[in-house]
């Protein structure tokens, strides 16, 4: 597979919701040494939210996708499992 990268950051994750991809991008050489963006087509990326440490940057992936997911699929307002408690 070859390695992509973006503005000297090496990707190094990234995570598929519907057509949005969402990275990790790495730079040992500038601060911040992390980075994420939303991606189009393999090579357009956007919105870059920029850190320090490699958990922010995971944890900052796994938000960006827990936002499209629900955009993109909209959760029920009330649960099957919610309404059992309810009983």
């Amino acid at each position: 597979m070859t390695q992509r990268t973006n503005a000297g950051y090496t990707i190094t994750d990234s995570l598929t919701i519907g057509n949005t991809e969402f990275v990790i991008g790495k730079n040992n050489a500038t601060p911040p040494m992390f980075v994420t963006w939303a991606c189009k087509g393999g090579n357009d990326y956007f919105w870059g939210h920029y850190m320090e440490t490699r958990a922010a940057a995971e944890r900052d992936l796994l938000d960006r996708a827990a936002i499209e997911l629900e955009l993109q699929y909209p959760s029920r307002e009330t649960k099957p499992r919610d309404k059992e408690r309810e009983r």
